[in-house]
């Protein structure tokens, strides 16, 4: 008997463990498929690198280049852009202060911020700089043109991935070229980084064109080779303030000295 045993066993125990196999053969059943990985997160993250990329890019491309400025209500201005070989900027905006009566230029050089008036219908004095900081502040608000950020400082956002930022690929908005990426902010904070739009980029990592809130940015000619550094304007000053965005206010006519006289 224990012969026989074991013979059943050695026959028995192969059966036992092909028996599965040759039920799945018999039905033609294969085990299920792993669900297919979501593209959504990975296309993201390489929207997010491409565009860092690119920005980074545009950090080291210094050029002279002209843009045409666009927004609502105003007519279209060309915008003149320099970045030099030693970092520093400079960038002239016709219209730029006292609601668009008067031009004035902004730069950013060793020496520090500057903001610099330009003769012009609303102000026909001769050309002066007023210095704002050091070169890395910030414009005040009331007298920032901002149209020079997505040349400059916000190119700085861009490339930080720890800045709370969504992008995504984009069509090129009509008028503008170039590889494009929607920007949008994360943050709950009332202080973005930046302002939400599209912005655009040349593979060489020029700067294409941008449209935000603030209006449209448009790159009108291949730019030019850089100087070694920009100059200013004119000379700095110490004894006025910087111009403001805004229009200066209306002077009111009882303060005038013959107000009142016959």
């Amino acid at each position: 008997m224990p012969v026989l045993i074991r013979s059943a066993g050695r026959v028995l125990g192969p059966l036992v463990f092909a028996l599965p196999a040759l039920l799945v053969a018999c039905t033609g059943e294969q085990p299920p498929a792993p669900p297919p990985a979501d593209p959504g997160p990975v296309a993201v993250d390489a929207a997010r690198d491409e565009l860092a990329a690119l920005a980074a890019a545009a950090q080291d491309r210094h050029m002279v280049a002209q843009y045409v400025y666009s927004q609502a209500g105003k007519s279209d201005r060309t915008i003149a852009f320099t970045s030099a070989n030693d970092g520093s900027w400079r960038i002239d905006v016709p219209g730029g202060a006292w609601g668009g009566a008067a031009d004035i230029s902004m730069a950013a050089t060793t020496d520090g911020l500057f903001q610099c008036a330009l003769p012009s219908a609303g102000r026909p004095e001769s050309a002066s700089c007023v210095r704002l900081g050091e070169r890395d502040d910030a414009i005040p608000r009331r007298s920032d043109p901002r149209v020079q950020h997505p040349l400059t400082d916000w190119l700085d956002v861009l490339t930080d991935r720890r800045a709370p930022l969504a992008v995504a690929p984009a069509s090129p908005p009509k008028g503008l070229a170039g590889t494009c990426y929607s920007v949008d902010s994360t943050s709950a904070s009332l202080n973005a980084p930046l302002e939400v739009g599209i912005y655009c980029y040349d593979k060489d990592g020029t700067p294409t064109g941008a449209r935000t809130g603030a209006g449209t940015l448009r790159l009108a000619a291949p730019p030019g080779p850089a100087p070694a550094t920009v100059q200013l304007a004119g000379p700095v000053v110490v004894d006025r303030e910087p111009l403001d965005t805004a229009a200066p206010p209306t002077p009111d006519p009882s303060d005038s000295p013959s107000a009142g006289t016959s």
